[in-house]
């Protein structure tokens, strides 16, 4: 059945360039005049149209010459024009405005027709590479990414033709009803099965356009600290601070939430810093100064804040937040090692100290006064004295005295 309509449509096609080229000799026969000055008004048109495409892209000029921005996007794609289709162009309008057989005149359409919806297909599938390498050459890993871009330009290539295709089949009246629903169902087959590759893909294309992080990017996602090394189809491989290599697909870590700290302008530090109670007043008052000193003597340093947060169970703490005008790790961490050994230095010299856990006792005297522990030392007492409690040296010196005396 379906070869027989196949010959009886090729039996039709033949008859009818039979019958355009028996219309075509005819009006040639009998009105060459006309002909000749529709073949001249279509090589006119021809080449007007020609010089136009040549002012828009000369053909010396590379893709790399072509000017950026619109202006060239414009360009490149006024250079894909085909000759065919400025043929085709010129024939209508003939055929429109000058006496033409009609049977020549809906040959010359149906060319028209066939020529546009290529054209058509070349302009958009140019425009959309364009606009996707423009936006892909501000990426520094574009390189890293070219096989991304050559399976998109595929992808690309593959839709616009089919639908061309299936333009061009539908003016020549053919019934594309079938093929659609085939393209459709074979679409959804193929993504389906591909899903997860197609889901990386266009991760990795959203790396490309919304770039989130780029190689040598200091990010963080999760508990996993490191720098991007590699950017690619599926995946995208990170350095560890800890050393190790981590891969991991695109989609999952765009699917997570992203810190980057290559794009820092500053970074933040905080010191918190313990002293002993005993400190005096005046020191205390006169340590978040000390603190700013040491902060500012370095032009990429800039305090925010400092002063006492709080009495702690064993320190008065101090709190110290200065930011260091700096993207890179390495050099914020070698300012807070600067100032971590002004701040010693300088509790060095001013003669403050650091706290640490401690514990204090206080005592009582055999008058009934508290000893102060920082003056005398607590030892304690045998049960041959009499009692098992702390006493300061002269106490039991005296009681040695009264046990050697017999008393």
């Amino acid at each position: 059945m379906a070869a027989g309509a196949t010959t009886a449509r090729v039996e039709q096609f033949g008859r009818g360039a039979q019958s355009l080229v028996e219309a075509t000799l005819a009006w040639l026969r009998h009105d060459p005049g006309a002909a000749l000055t529709a073949l001249g008004v279509a090589s006119g048109i021809f080449a007007a149209l020609s010089l136009v495409r040549r002012l828009a892209v000369p053909p010396r000029r590379t893709a790399a010459e072509v000017p950026r921005g619109w202006g060239g996007t414009v360009r490149k794609v006024a250079g894909r024009t085909q000759d065919l289709f400025l043929l085709a162009l010129s024939l209508e309008l003939v055929s429109a405005y000058v006496g033409v057989p009609e049977l020549l005149q809906r040959a010359f359409g149906g060319f028209f027709t066939i020529a546009a919806v290529v054209q058509g297909a070349i302009w958009l599938r140019a425009l959309a590479l364009a606009l996707i390498e423009r936006r892909a050459a501000r990426h520094e890993d574009a390189g890293q990414l070219a096989s991304a871009l050559g399976i998109v330009r595929l992808m690309i290539s593959i839709v616009i033709w089919a639908i061309a295709t299936i333009l061009i089949l539908d003016n020549l009246g053919v019934n594309v009803t079938g093929l659609v629903a085939g393209l459709g169902v074979g679409g959804i087959a193929i993504g389906l099965a591909a899903q997860g590759i197609f889901s990386d893909l266009f991760a990795a294309l959203s790396i490309i356009f919304d770039r989130p992080f780029a190689s040598g990017d200091q990010i963080n996602f999760g508990d996993t600290w490191g720098a991007v090394e590699n950017i690619g189809l599926k995946t995208t491989r990170i350095r560890s601070v800890t050393g190790e290599q981590i891969v991991i697909s695109n989609a999952n870590l765009l699917g997570k939430e992203l810190r980057n700290f290559a794009r820092l302008e500053r970074r933040r530090v905080t010191i918190a810093v313990g002293v002993v109670y005993q400190l005096d007043a005046a020191k205390a008052e006169a340590i978040p100064g000390m603190f700013r000193e040491i902060v500012e003597g370095d032009p990429k340093c800039h305090i925010v804040r400092a002063g006492l947060t709080g009495f702690g169970a064993s320190s008065l703490d101090y709190e110290l937040q200065f930011d260091v005008t700096t993207s890179s790790y390495d050099e914020m961490y070698a300012q807070r090692h600067r100032v971590m050994l002004g701040i010693l230095r300088r509790f060095d010299a001013e003669g403050i100290d650091f706290a640490y856990p401690t514990t204090v006792q206080f005592t009582a005297a055999p008058d009934g006064k508290a000893v102060d522990p920082r003056e005398t030392a607590i030892v304690s007492t045998p049960s041959a004295f009499g009692e098992d409690a702390a006493a300061t040296p002269s106490t039991v010196r005296g009681r040695l005295a009264r046990v050697i005396s017999g008393a």
